[in-house]
């Protein structure tokens, strides 16, 4: 248990870390959502549809952009504050914009949604998602020279099935699927939830958000609305059709590997052995250069 406690004060940083990568995931939010309303400002004659791709390439150039400059200033990000500032944005650009447009009942339930999301992410970023904890006598029992070691001929030991080493949070995960700050074993049911409500609270915002614009358009109040207001509900509602198209896609593959028993990682290491053995070189180069920065 002991172990266990000091694997996790491991992964965890000192405050003023927190505080400094808590600034620049803000920042970079900020960034990617004012890049990406900027689409509707430039580009005010193009149907939303077609503002839909630009929008994508605008956000991944913003997020490229920003990821040169947090090098540059030598802080790290974290990718759980930048979709909690994510979320609260939407939720900000809701209720100072948008509700005023939205039925009662509506604002109840994007409310909720958003209220129970900050709630799922609090739960799942403050439990344990299954970090494996080992003293070193077993690895000299075993015979092997370190933890990894042991976990590649897990099937001469049952107890290390299915845990994997994530090069990026450099911790052994029981029911490692991915790199995930998140996910693992003890946490997958919460994770399915939390993936499925991203989709409901997104689908809910988009809903919210259409009707804002066609309001807009109908009464003839287009000229006179707030340029910024609108630009950003549009930029908004652009940047949550994405999030939905990609969180989808997502959740329709982690059903599919629920149903048959799969995990992305394995999945990848036995069909495209040479791309995933490329992944985790990635994630190799990727921890060392966060390390180092």
């Amino acid at each position: 248990m002991s172990r266990l406690a000091s694997e996790l004060h491991r992964l965890r940083r000192s405050p003023w870390e927190v505080l400094c990568s808590a600034l620049v995931s803000c920042g970079l939010v900020l960034f990617s959502q004012l890049a990406v309303a900027i689409v509707p400002r430039l580009l005010p004659s193009i149907s939303l549809l077609a503002m839909l791709p630009v929008a994508g390439l605008v956000f991944l150039a913003a997020i490229l952009v920003g990821r040169f400059w947090r090098r540059f200033i030598r802080v790290a990000a974290s990718a759980p504050l930048f979709v909690l500032f994510n979320v609260l944005f939407l939720w900000g650009v809701y209720l100072f914009v948008i509700r005023r447009d939205t039925s009662s009942l509506l604002d109840m339930l994007i409310n909720a949604e958003c209220a129970l999301l900050l709630w799922g992410l609090y739960r799942i970023l403050s439990g344990d998602p299954g970090i494996v904890a080992y003293e070193s006598s077993f690895l000299e029992e075993a015979g092997c020279k370190d933890f990894v070691d042991a976990i590649c001929s897990s099937e001469k030991y049952p107890s290390l099935s299915r845990v994997r080493h994530c090069n990026c949070c450099k911790a052994n995960v029981r029911g490692y699927d991915h790199h995930c700050p998140a996910f693992g074993q003890k946490n997958h049911r919460l994770f399915m939830s939390l993936l499925t409500g991203f989709v409901v609270a997104e689908s809910t915002y988009i809903m919210c958000s259409t009707k804002y614009i066609t309001r807009c358009i109908t009464s003839g109040t287009l000229r006179t609305e707030n340029h910024l207001s609108l630009n950003m509900v549009i930029g908004t509602m652009l940047f949550s059709v994405l999030q939905v198209v990609w969180q989808v896609v997502f959740l329709i593959w982690h059903v599919y590997g629920i149903c048959f028993n799969i995990r992305t990682d394995e999945w990848v290491m036995s069909n495209f052995p040479c791309f995933g053995l490329f992944l985790h070189q990635l994630q190799v180069v990727f921890s060392f250069a966060v390390s180092y920065s």
